[in-house]
């Protein structure tokens, strides 16, 4: 199964593209490999809280990312360490398309170092993007090869479906989850998810559960006694949600959520967020917004429409 239509720069370029975050609703560590990957067993929910890119093609082989804001590259990220440029380097050497370049425009609303996957996503969607500006005819499984050299958490957004995931997060299966609303809180620090890994006292013998159902013993997450000790604004945050609703750490952190029946249930406690921390309130989704927009942009330009629709408009909220 082709992971995105082939139908060169002419109706995918020049578009906003979504890069959804993702929420780690139960998360334990039965593990670690030889070579220092910890072994999980997780559940992803995709929310349509989003990034958004857009990818404009050249010809000169170079790959450019620009901040939006700013129109200048990212200040502060070399290009070795940036997810995007990485990404697009990757999929150039696969295809074997040296001369293709492009500028990739970033419009960043999920926040770094928030245990949300939003370096991992915007990985994902430059990935599947590109194959299809570029012609690379690469399928989907080709492109979690790629993407798992990048990134624990981009596979499950190439796949592009919330999901039940073990080994290192890449063995994933689609998992149908209940709708749900989340409020999603950060509390103005960033989390370095390499330090939490590398913590002593990390537990890393959790028993191994079989499939999961939302059953999982209370959102657990064995990061967060990790983070709690070692950064009481994580822990601020979580005891002020707790308060309304059962509160849980996603990833590393530093966000915390809570899930809510509805719409309005969720924005109540959003409107009471703490001054200098930033709440989000988002869908839980059962597959990304991108893979849909992407296919349907292809087959109307393969399908000869004048303009594709939406172009140059920012798909999502």
């Amino acid at each position: 199964m082709s992971a995105g239509p082939a139908v060169g720069r002419s109706g995918l370029d020049g578009r906003w593209w979504p890069a959804p975050a993702k929420l780690n609703l139960f998360l334990q560590i039965v593990g670690r490999r030889p070579d220092g990957y910890h072994l999980l067993q997780t559940i992803f929910q995709i929310i349509e809280l989003c990034d958004k890119l857009r990818f404009d093609i050249t010809d000169d082989g170079v790959i450019r990312r620009i901040d939006d804001e700013t129109s200048s590259p990212p200040a502060g990220v070399a290009p070795e360490q940036d997810l995007c440029v990485r990404a697009a380097r990757a999929l150039q050497a696969a295809i074997g398309r040296r001369h293709h370049g492009v500028e990739i425009r970033l419009r960043k609303r999920i926040p770094l170092g928030g245990g949300l996957g939003g370096g991992s996503s915007d990985a994902a969607t430059t990935l599947l993007v590109l194959n299809a500006l570029w012609e690379g005819g690469l399928d989907t499984d080709q492109l979690v090869n790629i993407g798992a050299q990048l990134g624990a958490d981009v596979p499950v957004f190439i796949r592009g479906q919330s999901a039940w995931a073990e080994g290192v997060g890449e063995r994933l299966t689609p998992l149908p989850l209940p709708q749900r609303w989340f409020l999603v809180i950060h509390p103005g620090v960033a989390v370095p998810t390499a330090a939490v890994f590398q913590a002593p006292e990390l537990t890393r013998n959790s028993p191994v559960i079989t499939i999961p159902a939302p059953l999982c013993p209370a959102g657990r997450n064995d990061c967060e006694p990790v983070v709690r000790s070692r950064f009481p604004a994580v822990a601020a945050a979580l005891d002020w949600l707790a308060a309304f609703a059962p509160a849980k750490l996603t990833g590393t952190g530093a966000c915390v959520f809570a899930e809510f029946e509805t719409s309005a249930a969720a924005e109540r406690i959003a409107a009471q967020v703490p001054e200098g921390w930033r709440a989000w309130v988002a869908r839980g989704l059962q597959g990304s917004p991108l893979q849909p927009l992407l296919a349907a942009a292809g087959e109307s330009c393969v399908a000869g429409e004048a303009a594709c629709p939406g172009r140059g408009q920012g798909p999502g909220r």
